[in-house]
């Protein structure tokens, strides 16, 4: 029974991944974005969560990861001549060279993973408010560098002609090995040491565990798997800019995984597709469904007055904080 309980866990929100990823192959052309803008996110929240509900340290850079991620799949799959005319200031290394499909996946998580790295090795021993300013200073770098240095992108102009492969199969597929491999990490003696450290740092420092050395593996896998959805994200739009991956994709896949449930596996792919499908609909009702007509911007006001609510009447989230599991079970 314990096993059947444990199973549950991960299949339940990978049919409800595979669910959506059907539905996306059924959805209209011009439908078809919200679906897999749908997966993406549930790929962005759980990476966020491996680090943040795992060790309850709030981290506002887990995009800067997303960032790096999909900027280096984007700018190594343009074909090499699109670059040589487009993109002339980039060191020679990113220039002369493009990769497939799947290796510029696999350089975006590298390419997160090491980048969370670097900068976790002296930011995972700071805690609470610092922790949080802490990490929006690595955003803020990562946008600024990203923007301003034409050596490694397209600066403030857009990064296009990146070739647009993330469909319905790659984002079901994808956002499947990201629940797969949160789950492996959540199951884990890495995962429970790090939880232990969230319930009571002292405790598990007394007893052995090394709380920098568990929160910089976390944040380390964290930004791995932020960087491989950045690379679904760009694949799937075609084109990217830095603001696209700033301050609003922070705040409103932080919003997703505190409605879901910010401790539980399951609270973040709930969360994710909850919020991204009402999100969905904000953004056609500020153009006008039917007899609603919202204001330009209303969008992330209403998504924050929901978060809000959600801290103040419920703020363990939809799913309680708890993973996925029957009552009888439970």
């Amino acid at each position: 029974m314990r096993h059947l309980a444990v199973s549950l866990q991960l299949a339940v929100p990978a049919a409800l991944i595979v669910l959506v990823g059907i539905a996306t192959t059924f959805a209209s052309q011009s439908n078809e974005i919200y679906f897999l803008d749908a997966l993406v996110s549930v790929a962005v929240v759980v990476a966020i969560y491996v680090f943040v509900g795992n060790s309850g340290v709030l981290s506002f850079g887990q995009i800067s990861f997303v960032a790096v991620g999909a900027f280096a799949a984007g700018l190594m799959t343009i074909p090499q001549e699109s670059k040589t005319g487009v993109l002339p200031q980039l060191f020679p290394i990113l220039r002369d060279h493009t990769i497939g499909n799947a290796a510029s996946h696999a350089l975006a998580a590298a390419a997160g993973g090491v980048f969370a790295f670097v900068v976790g090795l002296p930011l995972m021993r700071l805690s609470g408010l610092a922790a949080g300013i802490a990490t929006f200073a690595v955003l803020e770098i990562t946008h600024n560098l990203l923007r301003e240095w034409t050596k490694i992108g397209p600066g403030a102009t857009t990064l296009s002609l990146v070739p647009e492969t993330t469909d319905a199969l790659q984002a079901t597929i994808g956002t499947l090995i990201v629940l797969g491999v949160a789950f492996a990490y959540q199951r884990s003696r890495l995962g429970r040491l790090l939880r232990a450290t969230r319930e009571d740092a002292a405790a598990a420092t007394g007893v052995g565990v090394s709380v920098h050395r568990q929160r910089l593996w976390a944040f380390t896998l964290s930004g791995a798997l932020a960087g491989f959805a950045g690379g679904l994200l760009v694949h799937e739009l075609g084109s990217i800019t830095t603001e696209q991956v700033y301050l609003e994709l922070t705040f409103v896949t932080l919003a997703m995984l505190v409605i879901g449930g910010v401790t539980s596996l399951w609270g973040a792919v709930l969360g994710a597709l909850a919020v991204s499908g009402l999100n969905s609909f904000l953004i056609e009702a500020e153009d006008g469904v039917g007899r609603i007509d919202l204001p330009a911007g209303s969008r992330l006001i209403l998504l924050g007055a929901i978060m809000a609510t959600m801290l103040i009447l419920r703020p363990s989230g939809l799913t309680g904080g708890r993973e996925f599991s029957l009552p009888r079970l439970r």
